[in-house]
C-alpha cells in the first residue's frame, strides 16, 4: 500500500528521553541515599564515596530496569492498537 507507513516497535523519542531523565534522577537519589546511610555509620570519606557509588550505580540500574520495561509495555500497546484498526 503506497500511503502507508512501516510500523516501529521503537517507543517515541519524548519517551526515551523522560526514561534516560528517570535513570538519571534515580542515580541521583541512590547517591545521596548511599552517601547518607555511610555518613550515619560513620565511614570515612573514601568508604563513604564508594558506598554512595554503589547505591548509585545500583538504583540507576533498577531504575533502568523498570524503564526498558515500561517502554517495552508501550510499544506492544501501540502494536496492539495499530494492528486493531
Amino acid at each position: 500500500m503506497p500511503g502507508r507507513t512501516a510500523l516501529s516497535a521503537l517507543p517515541s523519542r519524548g519517551a526515551r528521553a523522560l526514561a534516560f531523565v528517570a535513570i538519571l534522577i534515580g542515580g541521583l537519589c541512590g547517591w545521596l541515599i548511599g552517601f547518607g546511610f555511610a555518613r550515619v555509620l560513620r565511614y570515612s570519606d573514601e568508604a563513604s564515596a564508594f558506598w554512595a557509588l554503589v547505591a548509585a550505580v545500583g538504583a540507576a540500574s533498577g531504575t533502568a530496569v523498570i524503564a526498558v520495561l515500561g517502554l517495552r509495555a508501550m510499544g506492544e500497546w501501540r502494536q496492539l492498537s495499530d494492528e486493531s484498526r
